[in-house]
């Protein structure tokens, strides 16, 4: 029988019931007036969001494929680029560079760590001249650690220098505080099923001016990632190609709610649910993977008690109590568990989590006294100075099983 999961891992991220009736509207004519409304509408919303005057494309495709765009559209083959890794999505960003033949310069940092501004700026200084450097590539929120680089610090370094500034914030924008052109972000990636709450599905990916001079230099091959196109089709209120119909109007009313929450409540809910998270897990003497001082607000990354793997934990939490977390990835995988607070989560969300993770442990034969982590949750939360932000109507309620069984 169906019963409805707790879904906390990074993404997917869970829907609400409005933006799933969205979803499922009637097609309509993608080259027609309402699809037309549609795209300026999503593109203002957008551009309010992320904070930027800037083009705002969107392509349907995942977050890897905005990654791809952004470097075929601004790099040369042949061209260098500083590239920070500090987790797996770093190692996505120079799997693209390589298939492009793109040099990338790695700067390896230890996954659980950030990338430091003063580190970005000591690197830059090794990349000067014609041969230097032409971007710098970074990840925002590196969602395999649960580590949120300082972007704003990082921006005014990489300004200083003149390079172009790649990010991947797939799993950031919509979550975090974000100023795309005040601190001088030239190409941003993100992805409808993060922190905007909708299916999967599209990547939204800004150009900045300089961006565009840039894309008038390269030479990478691009023909469903040429952003021009998408400039071109833009102006006309379509797309080049055949969109994601329905996901574009499920992001339409995710976007609505988000509006509807505000920004600045929006930040401060998952800074503040990140931080009781952290606080429930070292309750139940679980390690938080990663520094403290740079935690993400979207997604949490534990370590297990000694000789416990945590694969027997997500396996005992999805199978028994209908929870779903994430485990490791790449050269971490079998030794952390990911938990997500990202997107239209609240504190009755993790207050569920918490309610199935301390039964969890105890069949894993962990003293757990019952409500410790709910308590530390709780404390937490209270913590904040301003009243936790009110709940994003439809993201509050779960429908019951029956109402989804058809739909899953």
């Amino acid at each position: 029988m169906y019963r409805p999961q707790n879904l906390r891992i990074p993404g997917p991220t869970f829907v609400p019931q409005t933006v799933l009736n969205a979803s499922a509207r009637p097609m309509i004519n993608h080259r027609g007036p309402e699809f037309a409304a549609l795209m300026a509408g999503l593109t203002r919303a957008l551009q309010d969001f992320l904070n930027t005057k800037g083009d705002v494309f969107l392509l349907t495709v995942s977050g890897s494929g905005g990654m791809e765009a952004a470097v075929v559209n601004t790099l040369s083959s042949g061209d260098r680029v500083l590239l920070f890794v500090n987790g797996a999505f770093g190692e996505r960003f120079a799997a693209v560079c390589k298939a492009y033949g793109v040099e990338a310069r790695r700067v390896d940092v230890p996954w659980g760590r950030a990338v430091e501004p003063d580190l970005v700026r000591e690197e830059l200084a090794k990349e000067k001249g014609k041969d230097g450097a032409k971007a710098v590539l970074i990840t925002h929120n590196e969602t395999s650690t649960g580590v949120l680089n300082p972007l704003k610090e990082i921006a005014e370094v990489v300004r200083e220098s003149g390079k172009l500034l790649i990010v991947d914030s797939v799993s950031g924008a919509g979550a975090v505080d974000l100023m795309i052109d005040e601190w001088g972000v030239d190409v941003l990636i993100s992805a409808s099923q993060k922190a905007w709450g909708a299916p999967p599905g599209v990547a939204m990916v800004t150009m900045s001016e300089k961006a565009w001079k840039a894309y008038e230099r390269s030479n990478l091959p691009k023909l469903y990632f040429d952003l021009q196109s998408y400039k071109a089709s833009l102006e006309k209120g379509a797309t080049p190609a055949t969109p994601a119909v329905s996901v574009f109007i499920g992001l339409q009313e995710s976007l609505r709610l988000m509006a509807e929450e505000g920004q600045g409540a929006i930040i401060k809910r998952h800074r503040d649910l990140s931080y009781a998270t952290r606080r429930g897990l070292q309750a139940l003497n679980l390690g938080i993977f990663g520094d403290e001082r740079y935690a993400s607000p979207c997604v949490t990354a534990f370590r297990m008690p000694t000789r416990l793997d945590p694969r027997n934990l997500i396996r005992i939490l999805r199978d028994d109590y209908d929870t779903v977390i994430a485990g490791g990835q790449g050269r971490i995988e079998g030794q952390i568990a990911r938990v997500g607070h990202m997107g239209f989560v609240t504190l009755q969300d993790m207050v569920a989590f918490f309610g199935a993770l301390e039964p969890a442990l105890k069949d894993l034969n962990q003293p757990v006294e019952p409500g410790q982590a709910i308590s530390a949750v709780l404390r937490a939360y209270a913590e904040t100075s301003v009243p936790p932000a009110r709940p994003v109507r439809g993201a509050a309620r779960r429908e019951p099983a029956d109402a989804v069984a058809g739909r899953r």
